[in-house]
C-alpha cells in the first residue's frame, strides 16, 4: 500500500473508531405508520450520525417485545448492540430489563418512560438496574391538549351546540396503561375540565386500533346522540371514528368534528380535505432524538449532567392543513434528509440545552 493510501486509510479511522450499534425493539407493527415514521426518522438519525442502528418490530405484542430482547441478549458478545432501545408497554419494562442487565447491555427508553409503581419498585435509572441509562419522552398531555382544545374552538366557531346550550363530546384513548396515552388522555380531560361549556360523556379506548375505533366510536354515537365530538388518541382510532360518522349520514368536519395524533401521510391529507378537525404529532421523532442523547453519551458527553436522567421535552406540533402541506413536502421521502448533527452536544461545543420539538423541522 502507498504511503498515501495508507496516510488516507489513517484519517479515516477515528470516524469509524466512534460508531456504535443500537438496536430499537419496536412495540408497532413493521406496516404501522406511526411506529414506521418512528423507524424512518430514526433511520434518519442514524445515518446522519454514522450509528449502526437494528430495527425489531414486536407486532403490538408485549411477549414477542420480551422475546426480542431475549434473542438480541444470546447473542454472542461480539454480535449484541452498544445499547439496547425500549419503548416499554403493558407491563414488559421489568423482564426486559432484567434480560438486558444480565447480558451487560446498556438500556435507554424512549417515547414511554417508567410508571410510578415501575420506579417505586426498581428505582429509577441507574439504580437497581445500573444498566438503564435514562429516558426521553414527549410531553404527551399537549398532545391531548392541543387536539382538545381545537376541537372546542371549532365547535364554538360552527355553532355545535346542543339544546343544553353546552358543547358534547366523547373520547376514544389508545389504551388503558400505557404512559404516553395515560398522559394524553390527562391532557385532554384538562381542557374539559377548564372550559363550563364542554361536556365530556364517556372516556373508552381502543387498543390504537381503526376497527375498534369505528365500533366504539358507533356505539358512544348512539348512545349519546348531541354528541358533535370525537376526540380520538391516534390517527387510526380517528379513521374509524369517521368511519362510524359517516354510517349515520352525517359530515365530518361539519356536523362532527374528529381529531387524531400522529403524523401519518393519510392523517395529513384528511386533515387538509377537512375530514379530520385537529391533528396533532411530532412525537413520533423522539426514538431520533434518543439516538442524539446516545451519540453524545458515547462520546463522553453525559446527559444527566446538564439535563437529567428522565427527561420529558415538548415535541408535539399542532398542524393547520398549511402546515401539513409542508410537513408532506419535507418527509416525501421515506426516510427524511436531515442533519442531526445540528442537534448534538458533540458536534456542537455552544450547545447547552437540547432543543426537541418538531417545530423547527417545519420552519422555512
Amino acid at each position: 500500500m502507498s504511503r498515501i493510501c495508507l496516510t488516507a486509510l489513517l484519517l479515516l479511522l477515528p470516524t469509524f473508531c466512534w460508531a456504535f450499534s443500537v438496536t430499537f425493539i419496536n412495540p408497532g407493527k413493521h406496516d404501522e405508520p406511526y411506529w414506521l415514521d418512528a423507524a424512518n426518522g430514526m433511520k434518519a438519525a442514524a445515518r446522519s450520525l454514522d450509528i449502526e442502528l437494528e430495527i425489531l418490530f414486536a407486532g403490538r405484542d408485549p411477549l414477542r417485545q420480551i422475546e426480542l430482547t431475549r434473542e438480541v441478549a444470546a447473542r454472542s458478545a461480539a454480535h449484541r448492540p452498544d445499547y439496547l432501545m425500549f419503548s416499554v408497554e403493558k407491563g414488559t419494562f421489568a423482564e426486559q430489563m432484567r434480560i438486558a442487565d444480565a447480558a451487560g447491555i446498556r438500556v435507554f427508553l424512549a417515547y414511554n418512560g417508567l410508571l410510578p409503581a415501575e420506579r417505586s419498585r426498581f428505582g429509577g435509572p441507574r439504580e437497581q438496574f445500573s444498566g438503564l441509562l435514562g429516558s426521553l419522552i414527549p410531553v404527551a398531555e399537549s398532545a391531548g391538549q392541543l387536539t382538545a382544545m381545537a376541537l372546542l374552538l371549532e365547535a364554538r366557531q360552527r355553532g355545535l351546540y346542543g339544546a343544553d346550550g353546552k358543547i358534547h363530546m366523547i373520547a376514544i384513548s389508545g389504551d388503558r396503561s400505557t404512559d404516553s396515552s395515560i398522559r394524553r388522555n390527562r391532557g385532554m380531560q384538562s381542557v374539559v375540565e377548564a372550559n363550563d361549556d364542554l361536556v365530556l360523556h364517556q372516556l373508552v379506548h381502543a387498543d390504537w386500533r381503526q376497527d375498534k375505533g369505528r365500533l366504539k366510536a358507533a356505539r358512544l354515537m348512539d348512545r349519546y346522540p348531541e354528541v358533535s365530538l370525537i376526540w380520538c388518541g391516534n390517527d387510526l382510532i380517528a379513521f374509524g371514528a369517521i368511519e362510524a360518522v359517516r354510517e349515520r349520514q352525517l359530515r365530518p368536519g361539519v356536523e362532527v368534528l374528529v381529531s387524531g395524533v400522529n403524523t401519518s401521510k393519510e392523517a395529513m391529507n384528511r386533515l387538509i380535505n377537512g375530514e379530520l378537525s385537529a391533528l396533532a404529532g411530532g412525537h413520533f421523532m423522539a426514538g431520533a432524538w434518543s439516538l442524539v442523547l446516545l451519540y453524545d453519551y458515547h462520546h463522553g458527553i453525559d446527559f444527566a449532567d446538564s439535563e437529567g436522567l428522565e427527561l420529558e421535552r415538548p415535541m408535539f406540533s399542532l398542524f393547520t392543513p398549511e402546515l401539513a402541506s409542508r410537513y408532506l413536502e419535507r418527509f416525501a421521502e421515506p426516510v427524511p434528509q436531515i442533519d442531526f448533527t445540528r442537534y448534538s452536544k458533540h458536534r456542537n461545543p455552544g450547545l447547552r440545552r437540547y432543543r426537541f420539538d418538531f417545530g423547527q423541522l417545519l420552519e422555512p
